[in-house]
This record gives C-alpha cells, sequence and structure tokens, in this order.
C-alpha cells in the first residue's frame, strides 16, 4: 500500500465541532470522515464532470 500523506489543516471550532459529532454518528474518526467525504466530492466531481462534456457533445 503507498505511504500516506499527512497534512495540516486549519478548520473553525464549529466546523470541527460537526465533523466530530457527524463522524461518531458514522462510527468513524474525524480524519476518516474528512478523507470519506473528501473522496466522495472528487468522485461526484469526476462523474459531473463526464456528464457535463457529455451534455455539450449532444448540443
Amino acid at each position: 500500500m503507498a505511504e500516506r500523506k499527512s497534512f495540516l489543516m486549519r478548520i473553525d471550532p464549529a466546523l470541527w465541532a460537526e465533523l466530530e459529532a457527524w463522524a461518531q454518528a458514522d462510527l468513524r474518526s474525524v480524519n476518516g470522515q474528512v478523507e470519506y467525504l473528501l473522496r466522495q466530492a472528487v468522485h461526484k466531481r469526476k462523474s459531473g464532470a463526464a456528464g457535463d462534456r457529455a451534455g455539450k457533445d449532444k448540443s
């Protein structure tokens, strides 16, 4: 498995509290929750970008 990349992130305390509660409800760590959400966003962006190109080709 490839080595994981670490980075420092500053985050609003209120947002942290929301993420912490959400992560707990999903039985994840906050780090795991953030990674999960980022993966979903990247997947959605890739899927949406493909759909946008397909829509433009039909015009």
